[in-house]
């Protein structure tokens, strides 16, 4: 989507850079679209319009936005490129529900020092399409921050749009704006902050930060001729009032009733007008994933008085709720977060008097009132017998829970990998079954960490946080991922130059290395690395020795033996291995580049190459001795083994690279760089060895920081290049040929 700002300056400075370079740098539009894998990553927030049907948005944590498009997505924040990045964390967000076109977004990722930029509230008068207004903050917003399920943060007026309110973290309290988002001021009058803070002693400060004010829900039933009376907001404290209503528009507040003694903070705040009811989940954390204890709140607004309507006791607090509109003293709650054997959810026809489940433990077996379809996300795995424990098939982290307003049949909730949800809802109140379909489409919320692109089998596969790898046999269908072992985040991967089907796999924790000699079809646990994890991999080009710069240290394991440490390369190293000659293998450290032409039994090393601080190490699937290393102050190549380097024009400094089909038979191979050319942090490629570079992103694919991306070029396609995002999945070329 166009951010109409952003696409303005980028148009504008292109011209500027061409001229600069002697025309040396152009810019070319290619044709984008998404590897499908299907969701992949958190989405703590889901919202329906209340008086548009059909009109739903969602938010990941560090994905962007999505609007429905019946029951797929639609990516609402590609447009984020290296200066925006930040934008791809929702904070929150809110639909105007008296103009439905109208689309906010509260955006920033990071409170601590990963992110520099302060937050920001973006608006759209297009439900999305593009982005015409941005209004600064005076501080950071944190979308993949701890508390970044409660809310919506964001909340408009439902009597009067001009009037919105934000909920900040950090000790910034409550804001305001009267003139619809252009400007925001604190509302000095609020009475609290918020006090939970997740881990006051983490030095990283991402858990050491105040979780701050976490929800605003107005009550349409109370209306004045300027905008709303009765306000809700709920702050993230424990042991101290956590909830404050106003009835006079914000002019004075104060604290409800305590709740169990203030035991837990208000995690959401739901209203039923047609109860004149507050409906509130509570938990002692503020999630997403953690939360040992909690219950369930209704609040008489009439008499000012609570009800405790807790479904269910366990070592886990309360996240999603939802309510029927449509019938009142209906809603619907999720655990946050119940760890075994799964999430349940609850479902109530009489304001909480009586919950019926969505499961049952009759052990040793489960009784399911469900029927799970994962079509769009196999990787979640498929039906299960009812005596198997071991599938978390409903989810967790279950921050959005939501009915639509319009039809009382359908449902969403967001986990911490899918969207889910179904049509048939009033089901489990005849016949107690319905059927949870993940409902994904469109959606790519994967952190990429690995890709390869060999030159037989299958063009692509890919290695991704949280979730594990997939062979890509078709980038319009998902997969079930790789399996014999199943990792989670999985950090490295690579393939055999000379024998491609050989491919290895490296994750996070100890022992999770895995090889497969079908081109990823299927895998085999491969012994020996039980002291090591996570890194990046690298296989020898005849398959007969792994090397593994892993946390722990760099090692090597020849002919399927034990791994042993790697003398003569500093631990850390970035490292490669010839895709042509079985026995080179290479290594960058500091201002230092190693070869080994005895798979690694002894190196040598020179400084030739310029670069202090390495990257990585692209070698050329067409030629023995042929290699490109980026760094930071760009991109040098080698045609004799790394023993003489030419640096390659225009590219000042360089992140991911990768080298594919030549233009021309026997041209110069292309290379793609993740770089900077004359100041701009973005995507380029050159066909003629780094003497011109194109822009091939732009204002509407930037994906996000360019420091992030992972790359891989097809050695079988021109100008095809798979672009691995940290939040939006995997990009891929689809006009190449």
């Amino acid at each position: 989507m166009v951010l109409k700002d952003m696409a303005t300056a980028i148009c504008l400075l292109l011209p500027l850079l061409g001229a600069t370079a002697n025309a040396a740098l152009t810019s070319q539009t290619q044709v984008w679209k998404n590897v499908v894998i299907g969701a992949g990553g958190f989405v703590p927030g889901i919202v329906f319009n209340p008086t548009k049907p059909n009109l739903a948005y969602l938010r990941t944590d560090i994905g962007g936005a999505y609007r429905s498009n019946g029951d797929a997505w639609v990516p609402l924040t590609d447009y984020a490129n290296d200066t925006t990045w930040h934008d791809w964390g929702i904070e929150s967000l809110a639909t105007d529900p008296i103009q439905p076109n109208i689309l906010y977004l509260a955006v920033g990722l990071y409170t601590n020092s990963w992110d520099g930029t302060n937050g920001s509230i973006i608006k759209s008068y297009d439900y999305g399409r593009t982005w015409t207004q941005r209004s600064m903050l005076p501080f950071k917003l944190g979308g993949n921050m701890p508390g970044r399920g409660p809310g919506e943060r964001l909340a408009i007026d439902p009597k009067n749009n001009k009037i919105l309110y934000f909920a900040a973290r950090s000790g910034n309290g409550l804001w305001k704006s009267v003139n619809a988002g252009v400007t925001w001021n604190k509302v000095q009058n609020f009475p609290d902050v918020g006090t939970y803070i997740a881990d006051p002693n983490d030095a990283s400060g991402y858990n050491a930060d105040i979780t701050g004010v976490v929800w605003v829900t107005f009550d349409s039933s109370s209306s004045t001729p300027t905008g709303t009376k009765r306000i809700f907001v709920g702050v993230a404290s424990l042991n101290k009032s956590n909830i404050f209503v106003s009835n006079d528009s914000g002019a004075t507040w104060t604290s409800l009733p305590a709740f169990a003694n203030n035991a837990y903070m208000a995690h959401k705040g739901v209203l039923s007008p047609a109860e004149k009811v507050l409906y509130v989940t509570f938990n002692n954390n503020a999630g997403p994933y953690d939360g040992t204890a909690g219950a369930v709140g209704k609040y008489n607004i009439t008499s000012g008085t609570w009800t405790d309507i807790t479904p269910s006791s366990g070592s886990y607090g309360f996240g999603g709720l939802a309510v029927d509109l449509q019938k009142p003293g209906t809603l619907m709650v999720a655990p946050l977060n119940q760890w075994w054997p799964d999430a349940n959810l609850w479902r109530s026809l009489d304001g909480g008097a009586t919950w019926s489940p969505i499961w049952e433990l009759q052990w040793p077996n489960k009784k399911r009132y469900y029927t799970m379809d994962n079509s769009l996300t196999p990787y979640l795995g498929g039906p299960v017998a009812d005596d198997d424990l071991s599938m978390k098939e409903i989810g967790w982290m279950i921050e959005a829970l939501v009915i639509d307003p319009h039809d009382s049949n359908h449902w969403l909730y967001g986990t911490g990998a899918t969207v889910a949800g179904g049509h048939d809802l009033l089901n489990w109140d005849s016949v107690h079954n319905v059927t949870i379909k993940s409902m994904a489409a469109g959606i790519e919320e994967t952190a990429v960490l690995g890709l390869v692109s060999p030159p037989s089998g299958s063009h692509l596969l890919s290695v991704v946080g949280d979730i594990g790898g997939f062979n890509h046999v078709d980038f319009n269908k998902p997969s079930s991922g790789f399996t014999n072992p199943i990792f989670g985040t999985t950090t490295g991967i690579d393939f055999a130059g000379n024998k491609p089907a050989s491919i290895v796999r490296v994750g996070s924790n100890n022992g999770q290395i895995s090889s497969s000699s079908d081109g990823g079809v299927t895998w085999s646990p491969y012994s020996g690395g039980d002291a090591y994890s996570g890194g990046q991999v690298a296989y020898s080009a005849n398959g007969d020795a792994i090397i593994w710069s892993a946390n722990q240290g760099l090692v090597i394991s020849k002919n399927g033996g034990a791994f042993t440490t790697i003398v003569g390369v500093p631990s850390g190293a970035v490292i490669a291995a010839d895709k042509i000659n079985g026995t080179v293998i290479y290594a960058a450290s500091g201002s230092n580049f190693y070869v080994s032409t005895n798979t690694g039994s002894t190196w040598t090393s020179t400084s030739a190459s310029g670069i202090t601080s390495p990257v990585w190490i692209a070698a050329s699937p067409y030629k023995a001795g042929e290699l490109w290393l980026s760094g930071n102050t760009g991109i040098v190549h080698s045609a004799d083994y790394g023993k003489t380097w030419n640096k390659l024009g225009m590219v000042s400094n360089a992140w991911r690279i990768a080298v594919g089909k030549p233009q021309q038979p026997n041209g110069p191979p292309v290379v793609y760089a993740s770089g900077t050319i004359n100041g701009a942090n973005a995507l380029y490629r050159t066909d003629d060895a780094g003497v011109n570079w194109i822009m091939i992103s732009d204002s509407n694919y930037g994906f996000g920081a360019s420091s992030g991306l992972i790359l891989a070029a097809d050695p079988r396609i021109y100008k095809r290049v798979y672009v691995g995002t940290n939040g939006r999945g995997i990009f891929w070329t689809s006009d190449a040929w």
